[in-house]
């Protein structure tokens, strides 16, 4: 019986060369992406939202009817929120972000769930009469907001974060500053913030 040789098996080509710097490029650009900071925070709108919280705060510290102060911040929120949402949009579609994926995403789970709980807590503590911690409440879950989400932003919004939260925890020991502890927060830091990320990180 005649014997054959074993047979080698013939190794798979290598993948080209252009195959190979295209998946490397695709590996870098989303590695990239994952880590960049998100910049999307609107400083011109935190400028808009900072002079309303102003006009706000002015027209609540004159009211000794609790409902009547509680609907002016409420017409508050909603007009921040107005702002805030129309100029992320500005600036996302300016500079080509969205919030569905990468940092933008990232900003959004960390920035959603403490206003959601601020938001449990001001229903709470309406209903029980404690209306006095509310200032103090609302600006430490923004600042905590801002801070959990800002975790992915520029240097400037985390720090925003933790101001508010440093002047939501003075409203909360001392009530009776709390209208001014507004002004200062949702007034006077977002106009100063504002203007900081506008000049720096475009818009």
């Amino acid at each position: 019986m005649q014997s054959y040789p074993p047979r080698q098996e013939t190794p798979d080509p290598p993948p080209a060369l252009h195959d190979r710097a295209m998946d490397n490029l695709r590996f870098i650009r989303e590695t990239m992406a994952n880590a960049a900071s998100f910049t999307a925070v609107p400083g011109w709108g935190g400028v808009a939202m900072g002079l309303t919280a102003f006009a706000a705060a002015w027209y609540a510290a004159a009211e000794t009817d609790v409902r009547v102060w509680l609907t002016i911040w409420f017409i508050e929120a909603g007009v921040a929120i107005s702002i805030a949402a129309t100029s992320m949009a500005w600036k996302l579609r300016a500079a080509r972000e969205s919030l569905l994926r990468g940092p933008g995403r990232k900003f959004v789970l960390g920035f959603t769930p403490p206003i959601v709980a601020g938001a449990a807590l001001t229903l709470v503590l309406a209903r029980a009469g404690l209306h006095e911690a509310l200032p103090g409440t609302w600006l430490a879950m923004y600042g905590s907001a801002v801070m959990a989400g800002g975790a992915f932003s520029v240097r400037s919004v985390p720090v925003m974060g933790a101001a508010f939260l440093a002047v939501g925890i003075i409203a909360l020991l001392v009530p009776s500053v709390g209208d001014e502890m507004l002004a200062v927060g949702f007034g006077g830091f977002h106009v100063t913030f504002g203007v900081l990320i506008a000049r720096k990180h475009g818009g």
